[in-house]
């Protein structure tokens, strides 16, 4: 019987170590992907095209998902949230967010429906702003004073994004740059906005912004919520909670006049929740000015930083929507000048107080009162600031 050299034995014995290793290294790489494509499949984003605007440029949408069924669709044309699925009590989902089903009706005008918001959301009293001495000149398109950011606001470019799958969620980043003088506004503006949608039903918006000149900037996010999930239906039976012993009153543009008037025994208070409808129709000068609620609450600093500012809840399906910011001031706008002239995405027409919006912003007209917290940006120094909307049910 032929008999194996020591040497040579020892170099099989070694290869066959080696071959195993190989193996168990190639089952932890497929235990690696494997995990990753389930991670990939539970929490992911989808791309398709959602229109063509007339000058040719196509404007994608993004769907992210999680593994609780939750959906978002958002679309690179003004980073728009066009649809936002959620369950009610029962676990059935519906569309929780007002919108349209083609690029056209967004092109064709409406009120910021879901749209990003900039240079400056809400607006700046006559459309003029001071810095160093120098003063800037906005468009003047609500009535004489300028409104979330002009004519062409962030609402109405295109975004560019890029989807990202972490193990935070699905998530889409959106950057675009605001050159200098761009709608009247100083300075070349890079801004990157980052949806997150995670795996408990959470959609994280972070805010950031950089500039080479002095600047200002307000960003904020507009979507009108209406959690019953028909959209014929007026909010006014949602509840409201808000986080806001006071509250900017205005002037007949809407404009804070600078005093921060407490909400006791007024219909702002909502510091213990309540319909929203309860008082909307009450003999109040404010409500009149805003034909309903249209007015920035002053967020309550206890907690500081990062906290809770708003809990919406819809009985009767049991949606709640909860609202965290890092911002000074929240904008509650009970959809008063939506006049049914706007197709529904279901079908009909999105009637007066069809939604509500709870916007995360510093105050309006900022620029122009010293009093209120500074929105100025200097080269050198990151606008950063992040909202998160929960949805869950009770």
């Amino acid at each position: 019987m032929k008999t194996v050299q020591p040497s040579l034995f020892c170099f099989v014995f070694l290869l066959t170590l080696l071959n195993l290793g190989c193996k168990e290294n190639k089952k932890e790489s497929q235990t690696d992907m494997e995990t990753e494509n389930t991670s990939m499949e539970s929490d992911h984003i989808v791309k398709s095209t959602f229109g063509e605007k007339p000058d040719g440029t196509t404007v994608d949408k993004y769907t992210l998902k999680n593994s609780m069924g939750m959906e978002v669709d958002v679309i690179t044309y003004g980073g728009i949230i066009t649809r936002w699925t959620a369950p009610d009590k029962n676990g059935k989902y519906d569309d929780v967010v007002l919108g349209f089903d083609d690029l056209k009706s967004y092109l064709d005008g409406n009120p910021y429906f879901g749209a990003l918001i900039g240079r400056y959301g809400n607006r700046i009293a006559k459309g003029k702003f001071s810095l160093d001495g120098q003063t800037y000149t906005l468009a003047t398109n609500d009535g004489e004073n300028h409104l979330h950011g002009g004519l062409k606001g962030f609402d109405k470019v295109i975004w560019v994004a890029t989807p990202k799958s972490t193990d935070d969620g699905a998530v889409l980043e959106l950057t675009y740059t605001s050159v200098d003088g761009e709608e009247g506004y100083p300075g070349n503006l890079e801004v990157k906005v980052t949806y997150t949608l995670t795996g408990d039903n959470q959609l994280e918006v972070l805010y950031e912004a950089v500039t080479d000149k002095p600047t200002v900037v307000n960003l904020t996010q507009h979507s009108y919520f209406n959690l019953s999930g028909d959209f014929t239906q007026s909010v006014l039976d949602h509840e409201l909670f808000l986080d806001a012993d006071a509250y900017l009153p205005v002037d007949g543009g809407l404009i804070p006049t600078g005093e921060l008037r407490p909400v006791a025994g007024t219909p702002f208070d909502f510091t213990t929740s309540k319909v929203m409808g309860k008082e909307i129709g009450a003999d109040d000068e404010q409500l009149k000015l805003g034909k309903g609620y249209d007015h920035c609450w002053v967020l309550n600093e206890e907690k500081g930083g990062f906290g809770l500012a708003a809990t919406a809840y819809h009985p009767a399906t049991g949606r709640v929507l909860e609202v965290y910011t890092d911002e000074p001031g929240i904008q509650f706008y009970s959809g008063n000048f939506l006049d049914g002239t706007l197709p529904a995405q279901k079908g009909g027409v999105y009637g007066q107080r069809a939604g509500f919006c709870l916007e995360t912003q510093h105050y309006p007209d900022s620029p122009n009162q010293p009093n209120f917290p500074s929105v100025r940006l200097n080269p050198g120094e990151t606008y950063k600031t992040k909202t998160t909307f929960k949805l869950t049910t009770k």
